[in-house]
């Protein structure tokens, strides 16, 4: 096992593409995947699954890529200090669910540790997909939340695929209005009240379960609803249509501006907020300095 066989680990767990990693690593593609093969027969162990749809981290893999990444931070860490190595490119991805927070804190991240070279990456997606990611090592952090409705759904996915959800923080629902909305300057608005008005909500795409909602209450019948796949046109949606939708509370207004305002819903219901890893790999310095900037964030919004 060599430096080199761990970094096209990396690699290519980062291109979720044997092709692409070979381009990026300037080298061939079947010189590539010869490379992994010797390993994995050396160390006796799959790391990567190759399927119709591409190349994914086995559970194995996932596992051995912590360890790889943690070799290679390392070793770059001694070629700066010893060898005055140029330092190399540093890579994080994130995967969540529509959160100015997250946002927020990524922001955080990379004024505070960015260095000349990075190469990050933040999804804002889709439910399902946020745990995928975060399964195949796409991301090494995925936040979302659970509540008592799609919590047995939402862990039993997250232990089968050997992850783990760490509680952020705990939120009473609001809906999200524009400042011109004609209920936000109630101290709390009833569903009852929200009905003359469009609901708005991300699409979850072929998992489209009630389970997977980013809002809660999603199984109620509403008039008018629409969906929506990024949080801009949603935005922009809750003020030209004066539509609402529900989500924490958590805004902020240094990134999306003061046209848009939380109000309590009466509801009894609570949003559990976290973020979630593998269970058996170690966070890079970057997830690390990331869900410290998570918790920062959360604490000055809430």
């Amino acid at each position: 096992m060599t430096l080199q066989q761990l970094k096209y680990v990396i690699e290519i767990a980062t291109r979720g593409s044997m092709n692409e990693a070979a381009k990026r690593l300037f080298i061939s593609q079947p010189s590539l995947s010869n490379a992994i093969k010797e390993l994995e027969k050396e160390l006796q162990l799959t790391i990567f699954e190759r399927t119709n749809k591409g190349i994914a981290l086995t559970n194995e893999g996932a596992e051995f890529l912590g360890y790889a990444r943690q070799v290679v931070e390392q070793a770059e860490l001694l070629e700066g200090r010893y060898l005055n190595a140029t330092p190399s490119p540093q890579h994080f991805s994130v995967s969540t669910q529509h959160y100015a927070f997250a946002v927020n804190a990524f922001v955080q991240l990379v004024k505070q540790y960015g260095q000349e070279q990075y190469e990050l990456a933040l999804r804002e997606t889709k439910t399902y997909e946020i745990i995928e990611d975060v399964r195949t090592m796409r991301s090494e952090i995925g936040i979302l939340y659970v509540n008592e409705f799609n919590e047995k759904v939402i862990m039993k996915l997250l232990k089968e695929a050997n992850l783990l959800f760490n509680l952020l923080f705990t939120a009473n629902p609001h809906v999200f209005v524009s400042i011109y909305h004609p209920l936000a300057k109630e101290k709390l608005v009833t569903i009852e009240q929200l009905n003359d008005y469009p609901y708005l909500s991300f699409e979850q795409g072929e998992f489209n379960s009630f389970h997977f909602a980013e809002e809660i209450l999603s199984t109620l019948t509403r008039p008018k609803s629409i969906r929506v796949t990024d949080r801009a046109t949603l935005f922009n949606l809750l003020i030209g249509l004066n539509g609402y939708t529900i989500s924490t509370g958590v805004l902020s207004a240094d990134l999306n501006g003061n046209e848009i305002i939380p109000v309590p819903l009466d509801c009894k219901e609570a949003m559990n907020v976290g973020w979630i890893c593998h269970k058996h790999v170690s966070l890079s310095a970057l997830a690390e300095a990331y869900v410290s900037a998570l918790q920062v964030a959360v604490k000055q919004e809430v």
